[in-house]
């Protein structure tokens, strides 16, 4: 199952080049629907693919700061 998880933002406050973006935070319902949405997903979904590029970039948003 993707991981979907709800991390708080944090990062620059200076908004200028190089600041880190927010990191949008989930509530464990909206995770837990998130999660039942992409297991119904047929096999080799490419949203599945996409959903995990957006894991990799929240990650590197979270570690930005």
């Amino acid at each position: 199952m993707l991981s979907l998880s709800g991390c708080a933002a944090g990062g620059s406050d200076s908004g200028g080049p190089g600041a880190c973006p927010p990191v949008v935070t989930y509530t464990t319902a909206e995770q837990v629907r998130a999660a039942r949405e992409v297991e119904a997903l047929p096999e080799g979904a490419m949203l599945v693919r996409m959903l995990s590029d957006y894991a990799v970039l929240r990650d590197q948003a979270r570690a930005c700061g």
